[in-house]
């Protein structure tokens, strides 16, 4: 498919941060011995000095002054302002109210009870700051909701059993009590409490533990459990009294919050991400603004993200990946300030409605990867949740996550399963105009690479059972372990005192992070040297002897032996500094797997990652990094899964050539490698370097091909690959081989990393591996930039949440390609990197029919985490099953107004012109009747919403039309009929979706290749047979009605409505909104399309057909076609 962020019209949609993009740099080949490490190729002319002896300690003192007035205006002592401590409402006043006329109904008491058993075993609510849950005032709560809708469940601490029934049969699945409204008002006023801490630094982020749930809750409507909507009512909340400018909002409740949708769709200031179960529809709240191709309207489009799941067993790797392909990367490009959860645990395995499979260690990691966010300003807000024991471990989880704990590792990660890609795909798909970070290439994927998987894909996913996994949370006194030793700098260079491998490099490290108070913070580890035995996992003993020997040489012999190797010094004291280097680094892995520390960093010299089998090579003599896994398997006694994390601007040849053929270690390098010029030359570092044997597909390459790669570009490598594959390995062990000569200010990078992005770097990586994860220092040449960076990463492990993040710029072009050359070599081994643009979205669904009953008057639980299944009616669902089309708010139950999917045969179809002309003048269930005479009977739920009626949208073709045509002569009777009532009743979305011209547009199905297909679709809304502002309707005026009258306001011709009061006309919401804003100024309740004839009222948020309005319909019927309008009966 050609990419839609290709055009010139979606480049102007797309938010804008152009700055100019490096050319790749043209660079001839240059032999591996031409080039020495710490040389400049004639890629990067302003570093070509370094070259020569003498002017490096200039360079650097000049770079280093630049950086040091660039990090002038950042404060990176992040303890200093960092606010600790975790705020948790847990009020036992929320467990006043139940179900007084149902007591199985799953929104009940017992919920609280349950989670704070289980925070009282694990000893959370001692460790969190506790708020009291407080009252939220009206003014508050009208920052969402109408006072005519407050007052009235106000009303209803006064009602009796039977009147707040027939309120509660009103809505789409609620119950109500006496005590209903104060525990809304106080569940809102707990996210509000905590909006407050936070954001007033009292603490560092919270968890409000309440009910009744909020995310479905609307304008001025109650419907899934809800009554006031928390989350939304917290966003506007921060933005008028914290003037907070923009709020992320994230809602991972298996059912979609579309009342927190509807309430921000239009806005630009918050941005709403939403995984749900979806399935085509067919799960509650049935509403196709549920699914991808909804990305919010006008100002605010873009700014709504839904991943639709399309069946249920979806798994943590589902959700991980939906995070890393498409909230993270959005996220960082919006930069949000606060973030806010709708954190419902229904999604977890065991739960009764949402039949899903993922595991409270997941939500422990989604959980961590928010916290990297918004300077760690994160609140999560409990929803959903039905099963008892899932639900207080899910809440237990994220709160052991919001407190610093490490992720539980996954007890079976894999890679998310087709359907979840095919959702991703979609969703990204419809983003990428909106955020410059989504664009990609069009990513394809060979399907003969992919047929030796199927077998195996088949295997994996095996079929959901309810069983959760017991998490353990490890009990540490000290959380990061620092190994340094002043003995490696006695490492020098005898011939060149302005060699970049300084032993300065190291002590300006430590000395920084004394400074930070971040080494107090840290467990002082003894350094040892690496023995023997260490050594020769992944050196010669002829190696080693050699260097050792190089102790007792003299200068001269020395410099002799330095030159038999690439980029090399010795002097007397290097292989007793190697030694400890490496010794430190095996001292740091023994730490960390033993719990004596969860992480750790080794602020060791010489580096060690190119350092072959048997040859010193750029600065590095043994690799410490490859020693310290290997020696991590010996002490485990089995082959632990490892990742190797290399982030050196260099490719580490030598830790890549000691594990090419093992699949135990996974290594990840990003490197420049400037078509094969750059340090160590030659094609080691290509990214068609993928490992060979039993290790194939365990070596990733990330090849960068020019210079000024920053944080944009390591962070669009993270989300789309290295994390991806990662936690598809799921290593037990994360070694990160640190240079920090890719830092802004390197003399020998020449790339742009930040302090910030690599403290996010590090951040993300420590949801892995239950966050045992060491850093070891490898290069980096400017003293402030190491410095700097290396004090940034070790906030973040110490769990000091990072820094915000600036991105000045979208990821480069050439970034880009390097990543997708990699994810394009690496797909046919790793499930995960699946994720690509699809040709047929809509179309690679096949939807499934089922039937329905007219809904009833029945109890409250209603159809609320029920899917209809095929032949199956929904009286099974203990109530209304009504699917909402309105974009602004889904009317469900509240009133009646319901849409239905007619199937008819070709048969039928004249028969079903003469049923369909009756839909606008009959109630819901007389309608029905109707069509059980006239049709088959059965009725589909249906998927379309305001969306797809919406201006902007594709046109729409009329299948009723084709299939009528053979049998009915054009200008009969019937004909006539079907066109006139077509008119009327096609719109059905009206002004709620901007009343798009149906002349232009007709009704749809989907989409897919029907031309085989014996049945014609049509779409039908029964509208309210009466509401109580009929009586605000006025007689027409003398003059008639012009029905080719232009907006008062703008003057345009495009969807106008007449007010049925003062007749005068305005343009819908989606052209100018005009006739919103008369109802507004007026109070005027109703109002007609002239483009369909529909009828909508403001305050009841529904369509109303009645007797009292068909003179006014006539008039315009006969202006539009010429004749009266048909009249069944």
């Amino acid at each position: 498919m050609t990419s839609t962020g290709q055009d010139s019209n979606t480049t102007r949609q797309r938010r804008s941060r152009h700055s100019p993009q490096s050319p790749l740099q043209d660079s001839s080949v240059t032999s591996k011995r031409s080039v020495k490490k710490g040389a400049v190729s004639r890629s990067s002319p302003n570093l070509a000095e370094v070259k020569k002896k003498g002017k490096m300690k200039k360079l650097s003192q000049a770079t280093e002054e630049d950086l040091v007035v660039g990090l002038q205006g950042l404060d990176l002592n992040l303890q200093s302002k960092a606010q600790v401590g975790t705020g948790l409402v847990f009020d036992e006043q929320l467990n006043e109210f139940h179900c007084l006329w149902d007591d199985s109904f799953p929104e009940g008491p017992e919920r609280l009870h349950a989670i704070k058993e289980q925070l009282i075993q694990e000893g959370l609510l001692d460790r969190c700051v506790s708020f009291q849950a407080r009252f939220a005032e009206k003014e508050e709560l009208m920052l969402v909701h109408s006072l005519e809708y407050i007052d009235l469940m106000e009303t209803t601490q006064y009602m009796n059993e039977g009147e707040l029934r027939v309120l509660a049969d009103t809505y789409d699945s609620v119950y109500l009590h006496p005590n209903s409204y104060t525990c809304a008002c106080l569940a809102s006023g707990s996210v509000l409490r905590l909006v407050d801490a936070v954001l007033g630094a009292e603490i560092r982020n919270g968890m409000a533990v309440i009910r009744p749930p909020g995310h479905h809750a609307q304008h001025s409507l109650m419907d899934g459990y809800c009554m006031f909507n928390h989350v939304a009512v917290a966003a506007r909340y921060a933005q008028k009294k914290h003037h907070i400018q923009r709020v992320l909002i994230v809602d991972w409740d298996v059912h979609h919050g579309q009342g927190t949708q509807f309430t921000f769709d239009q806005d630009p200031s918050v941005l709403y991400f939403s995984i749900h179960r979806y399935e085509q529809g067919r799960f509650w709240p049935h509403l196709k603004a549920s699914n991808w191709s909804t990305t919010g309207f006008g100002q605010g489009q873009g700014y709504t993200i839904n991943v639709p799941w399309n069946q249920v067993g979806m798994r943590d790797a589902d959700y991980i990946a939906a995070f890393l392909h498409i909230l993270l990367p959005v996220a960082f490009e919006f930069q949000p300030q606060l973030v806010l959860v709708a954190a419902g645990f229904d999604a977890l395995q065991g739960d009764p409605k949402g039949e899903m499979a993922a595991t409270p260690a997941g939500f422990a990691q989604l959980t961590h990867l928010l916290m990297g966010l918004a300077g760690g300003k994160l609140i999560l807000s409990l929803e959903g949740g039905y099963n008892l024991r899932s639900l207080a471990e899910g809440v237990s989880a994220s709160l052991h996550t919001l407190l610093g704990d490490p992720c539980p590792m996954l007890e079976s990660p894999g890679a998310p399963c087709p359907s979840a890609q095919t959702s991703l795909s979609c969703t990204l798909e419809a983003l990428e105009p909106f955020w410059e970070v989504l664009v990609r290439s069009a990513e394809t994927v060979e399907e003969d690479n992919l047929e030796e998987e199927n077998t195996e894909e088949n295997e994996d996913e095996g079929p959901w059972e309810p069983v959760l996994p017991i998490l353990t949370w490890p009990v540490l006194q000290d959380r990061t372990g620092l190994v340094y030793d002043q003995r490696m700098m006695s490492h020098c260079n005898l011939w060149d005192n302005h060699h970049p491998e300084t032993p300065q490099r190291i002590l300006r490290i430590m000395c920084h992070l004394e400074e930070l108070g971040l080494a107090s913070r840290c467990l002082i580890l003894p350094v040892r040297p690496a023995t023997d035995t260490e050594l020769l996992t992944c050196h010669s003993s002829e190696y080693v002897e050699r260097l050792r020997a190089t102790e007792k040489m003299k200068t001269r012999d020395l410099h002799r032996e330095g030159a038999h190797f690439d980029s090399i010094y010795i002097c007397p004291s290097t292989f007793a500094c190697a030694q400890l280097a490496t010794g430190a680094a095996c001292r740091l892995v023994e730490a960390v797997l033993s719990g004596e520390v969860l992480n750790g960093i080794a602020v060791v010299r010489p580096p060690g990652h190119h350092a072959e089998q048997d040859a010193a090579c750029g600065f590095c003599f043994f690799n410490s990094v490859a020693v310290a896994a290997r020696h991590a398997q010996a002490i485990s006694g089995r082959a632990l899964r490892i990742l190797i994390v290399d982030w050196d601007i260099h490719h580490g040849n030598g830790t890549q050539h000691i594990f090419e053929d093992d699949p135990s270690v996974l290594y990840v390098s990003l490197h420049r490698y400037d078509h094969g010029t750059f340090f160590p030359m030659g094609d080691e570092g290509a990214s068609s370097q993928i490992g060979r044997a039993a290790g194939e597909g365990f070596t990733v390459n990330v090849a960068w091909n020019g210079p000024r790669m920053g944080d944009a570009d390591y962070l669009a490598a993270w989300h789309r690959l290295v994390l991806p594959i990662a936690y598809e390995f799921n290593p037990e062990l994360v070694l990160v081989s640190a240079g920090f000569d890719a830092a802004r200010g390197d003399p020998l990078g020449g790339c742009q990393v930040s302090p910030e992005g690599y403290a996010h770097l590090t951040h993300l990586l420590m949801g892995l591996a239950s966050g045992h994860i060491v850093l070891i220092l490898e290069g980096g040449y400017n003293l402030t930039s190491i410095s700097e960076s290396m004090a940034a990463c070790t906030h973040s492990l110490l769990g000091d949440p990072p820094p915000l993040l600036t991105l000045s710029r979208p990821p480069q072009s050439g970034a880009l390609a390097s990543i997708s050359e990699t994810i394009q070599v690496h797909q046919k081994y790793w499930r995960s990197l699946r994720v690509m643009k699809v040709e047929d979205k809509e179309g690679s669904y096949k939807s499934k029919s089922f039937t329905k009953k007219v809904p009833q008057p029945a109890n409250s639980e209603s159809a609320k985490g029920i899917t209809a299944p095929e032949g199956k009616v929904l009286e099974e669902s203990k109530g209304k099953a009504t699917p909402a089309l309105s974009a602004e708010e889904s009317t469900l139950s509240q009133t009646k107004s319901e849409t239905s999917k007619v199937v008819l045969t070709q048969d039928q179809s004249s028969e079903a012109a003469t049923w369909e002309a009756t839909m606008d003048q009959a109630t819901s269930e007389e309608t029905v009747g109707e069509a059980s005479k006239a049709t088959t009977g059965e009725e589909l739920l249906d998927q379309t919403t305001a969306e797809e009626a919406m201006g902007g949208t594709k046109p729409i073709q009329s299948l009723l039309t084709s299939r009528t045509e053979k049998k009915t002569p054009a200008g009969s009777p019937v004909q006539k009929t079907l066109e006139a009532q077509t008119a009327e009743e096609e719109s059905l979305l009206g002004e709620a979706a901007g009343g798009q011209d149906v002349g232009d547009s007709k009704l749809t199905m989907g989409s897919g290749d029907l031309s085989g297909m014996d049945q014609a679709i049509f779409y039908a809304v029964t509208p309210l047979s009466w509401c109580p502002h009929l009586v605000a309707v006025c007689p027409i005026p003398v003059a008639g009605l012009d029905v080719t009258q232009p907006c008062e306001d703008c003057g345009t011709l495009e969807e106008n409505w007449v007010c049925l009061s003062c007749y005068q006309v305005y343009c819908s919401r989606y052209i100018n909104a005009h006739m919103v804003r008369h109802h507004e100024a007026s109070g005027h309740p109703l109002v007609l399309s002239y483009t369909d004839l529909s009828t909508w009222c403001y305050p009841c948020q529904a369509y109303v057909h009645h007797q009292a309005l068909l003179d006014v319909k006539n008039i315009i019927h006969q202006y539009k076609f010429g004749e009266n309008m048909p009249h069944p009966h």
